[in-house]
């Protein structure tokens, strides 16, 4: 069994905002995979689900992103599963939109939810994919400032953002099935190429 947690708020007002990524690869995990994300344990709603030939427990924590790392704890000790044994996926402002980021460890960048899953767990080693949701470079190949929690928490309405999103979805759950049938090295490998940023 293996733990995919996508972090985000719970709630419709924040359905189709940038933060809630990591909610909407979950979603599209469990599209692919054929189970509602309704069942609740450890904080969370869940779904057990086949993905890539494995067993999965799909979860997105109720606790609101900054508390995120008590879901996951609790969904951890209950599962008997090692940190090793989960991935994480989130959005990250510092990406573009349509691009993602494999990593095993590494600081969260001032990302509440990874700061949460960071300290619930005591190691900031643990399998993530950053899901981009910054703002395309202007003509002037200067980047625009997302503009923080406002943006992030606000709706996505623009068609071209909302399909470069999707794009970014389709990679992250690519990502994590090759994390399950090859192990997070040949993930990284693949999905951390220049050519796929």
């Amino acid at each position: 069994m293996k733990l995919i947690v996508g972090l985000g708020n719970p709630g419709m007002e924040y359905l189709l905002t940038p933060h809630n990524a990591g909610f909407m690869a979950i979603d599209r995990i469990a599209g692919i995979c054929d189970v509602q994300v309704t069942n609740r344990r450890g904080k969370a709603q869940t779904a057990r689900a086949r993905l890539a030939g494995q067993d999965v427990l799909l979860a997105k924590p109720e606790t609101f992103m900054n508390l995120s790392g008590l879901s996951v704890v609790a969904l951890l000790d209950e599962l008997e599963l090692e940190d090793k044994d989960m991935i994480v996926l989130y959005d990250e402002l510092a990406f573009p939109l349509g691009t993602i980021r494999l990593a095993e460890r590494g600081s969260a960048n001032g990302h509440n939810g990874a700061k949460s899953v960071s300290a619930a767990l005591g190691s900031e080693e643990w399998m993530r994919v950053r899901i981009g949701v910054g703002k395309a470079p202007t003509e002037t190949g200067r980047e625009i400032k997302a503009g923080g929690s406002d943006y992030l928490l606000a709706p996505m309405r623009n068609k071209a953002d909302l399909a470069s999103l999707e794009d970014g979805l389709d990679l992250a759950v690519r990502a994590v099935e090759r994390w399950l049938t090859e192990g997070p090295s040949a993930a990284m490998n693949e999905f951390n190429r220049k050519d796929r940023q």
